[in-house]
C-alpha cells in the first residue's frame, strides 16, 4: 500500500510539493488528494478516506481466512510460528531468539513437517573419529589394583575407552543381499593366514544356492602392538587392503586383552552398516572351516531366531594359576563360574541376534577375554547358546598327538576345527575336496 504523507490538522491546507504556484484561473487550491477526492462531482463518486481502509482491511481478513481453511488451521495455530526442526535450531535463531528470516513464518507447514528428523536407530556411519582417552588414574589407592599384575592394571586403566576411529572400512561388504557374513579375527602381521583363508574357506560366493544371497568376507584387525613394526607393517596392509578390499581396521594395539575390543568394535560396525545381514560366522585365522556345511545347517534357520551355536562350555571356572594364559585374578572376577559361552575359535549367530548383542554389551564392563565377554552379553539377553558338536574349537581330539586330529575324513564332516597353519589349512582343504574316500560317513549336521 502507498504510504499516505501526515496529517494536517483541521483547517490547515498543507503546501504543494514542488515550486510551481497555483493556477489564477482555478484560484489557490489544496493539494491534499483527498481534498480533491471531496470536491469530485457526480454521484457514487463520493469515496472517503475511512471507506478506502474498511476496503483494505476486509480484503486483508478474507486472504487470512481463506488461507486458513486452505491449510485447516485454527486461527489460534496460523499465529503461532512453524515449528523449527530440533538440528537447526541453532542456524535459524540469533543470539537474541528471532528467526533471521521472518518470511519463514509464511512457508507452508508440510514443509517444517518434512524437515523434522526422523528417529534414528543409532549412527548412520561411524561416529568415532579422534582418540581421547586418560588413564583413570583414581584407581592407583585403591588397596585391590596395588595387588595386580602390570598387565592388568593396564587394561584397568583404560577399561572406559570402549571405541576408537577406523582406519580401513568397507561397508559396501553389507550392499545387497548378504546371506552370510564370514569375519574372522586377524593380526596386522599374519597375512599369510589371511592368503591362506581367501584361498580356502573364506572365498566369497555371489549366491549361497537355494536363492539365498551372497557370502561376504571380512578380516578384523587392529594396529601393530610393536612400535618398530607399526609404519612398515601399516603400509603392507594399506597394499593387501587395495588388492582385496576386505579389512577392517581400527586404531587400537592388537594384543589379547583387546580381543574384546575386537568384538564390540565389529557389532557395533554391523549394527550401522549391516542391518539386513541373514547370519553371521566369526571365527579365528587358525582354524578350518567347511563353507558347505555351515550352509546346510543354515538352511532351515531363520535370521529372527535367537541362534547363537558353537562349541559352548558350561560352567567354566575362571583360572587362577598364574602361570596361565586365561588367568583372572580374584578382584577382577569373583564368581565361582563364567555363564555359558561359545569357544572364540568359531560361532554361527543369527544377524538380527548380533544386532541386539552390541546393545546388551554396552550395558557391560569390559572384560579381558572375549569369548567370555560375549556370554555375559548373551546372559544379559536371556540367551543360551547352543552346543554343536561338528564345532572343535580345541581340535578333533583334546589330545593334540591323536591321528583323528590329521585325518581328512573328520575334517569333511565338520564345521569348524581348530586350529592349524596356513601350510596346514591349505593342505587339509586339498585332500577333503580332492577324491576323498572315506569307510564312513559321519552325521553331525
Amino acid at each position: 500500500m502507498e504510504r499516505l504523507p501526515p496529517q494536517t490538522h483541521p483547517g490547515q491546507e498543507r503546501p504543494c510539493p514542488g515550486p510551481r504556484p497555483p493556477s489564477p484561473s482555478r484560484g489557490a487550491q489544496s493539494c491534499d488528494p483527498r481534498a480533491r477526492l471531496r470536491r469530485r462531482p457526480g454521484p457514487g463518486r463520493h469515496v472517503s478516506v475511512r471507506t478506502i481502509y474498511k476496503s483494505v482491511c476486509l480484503s486483508l481478513a478474507l486472504l487470512v481466512a481463506v488461507t486458513v481453511f486452505q491449510r485447516s488451521l485454527t486461527p489460534s495455530q496460523f499465529l503461532q510460528e512453524p515449528l523449527l526442526p530440533t538440528l537447526g535450531l541453532q542456524k535459524a535463531q540469533k543470539p537474541s531468539g528471532h528467526l533471521v528470516n521472518p518470511d519463514s513464518f509464511w512457508k507452508n507447514r508440510k514443509d517444517a513437517v518434512t524437515l523434522t528428523p526422523m528417529v534414528s536407530r543409532g549412527p548412520q556411519a561411524w561416529d568415532v573419529t579422534t582418540t581421547n582417552c586418560s588413564a583413570n588414574v583414581n584407581l592407583t589407592h585403591q588397596p585391590w589394583f596395588q595387588g595386580l599384575e602390570p598387565h592388568f592394571q593396564q587394561f584397568l586403566f583404560y577399561r572406559h575407552c570402549r571405541y576408537f576411529p577406523m582406519l580401513l572400512n568397507h561397508p559396501e561388504k553389507c550392499s545387497g543381499d548378504v546371506y552370510l557374513l564370514v569375519v574372522v579375527k586377524s593380526v596386522i602381521t599374519q597375512h599369510d593366514r589371511r592368503e591362506a583363508i581367501r584361498q580356502t574357506w573364506g572365498r566369497e560366493q555371489e549366491s549361497a544356492g537355494r536363492g539365498r544371497g551372497a557370502v561376504h568376507t571380512l578380516f578384523l584387525l587392529g594396529t601393530a602392538s610393536k612400535q618398530e613394526e607399526r609404519a612398515h607393517y601399516q603400509q603392507l596392509l594399506a597394499y593387501e587392503d587395495r588388492i582385496y578390499g576386505d579389512i577392517l581396521q581400527w586404531d587400537f594395539l592388537d594384543s589379547f586383552f583387546n580381543l574384546t575390543l575386537k568384538e564390540i568394535h565389529f557389532l557395533k560396525w554391523l549394527d550401522i552398516y549391516c542391518p539386513d545381514v541373514r547370519f553371521i560366522f566369526k571365527g579365528d585365522d587358525d582354524v578350518f572351516v567347511n563353507p558347505t556345511n555351515l550352509l546346510e545347517f543354515l538352511a532351515d534357520r531363520r535370521p529372527q531366531e535367537d541362534l547363537f551355536v558353537g562349541d559352548v562350555l558350561q560352567h567354566a571356572r575362571p583360572i587362577r594359576r598364574k602361570d596361565n594364559k586365561y588367568y583372572i585374578p580374584g578382584a577382577l572376577y569373583s564368581q565361582a563360574s563364567y555363564p555359558p559361552y561359545a569357544g572364540g575359535g568359531g560361532f554361527l549367530m543369527a544377524g538380527g541376534l548380533a544386532r541386539r548383542l552390541h546393545h546388551a554389551c554396552d550395558t557391560l564392563e569390559l572384560y579381558p577375554i572375549d569369548d567370555v565377554f560375549l556370554g555375559m552379553c548373551l546372559e544379559v539377553l536371556g540367551v543360551r547358546p547352543t552346543a554343536h558338536e561338528g564345532f572343535k574349537t580345541f581340535g578333533i581330539s583334546r589330545n593334540r598327538n591323536s591321528r583323528m586330529n590329521k585325518e581328512p575324513c573328520f575334517f569333511r564332516s565338520m564345521l569348524v576345527v581348530h586350529k592349524l597353519l596356513p601350510t596346514e589349512l591349505l593342505a587339509m582343504w586339498g585332500l577333503v575336496h580332492g577324491n576323498l574316500t572315506c569307510s564312513r560317513k559321519l552325521q553331525v549336521l
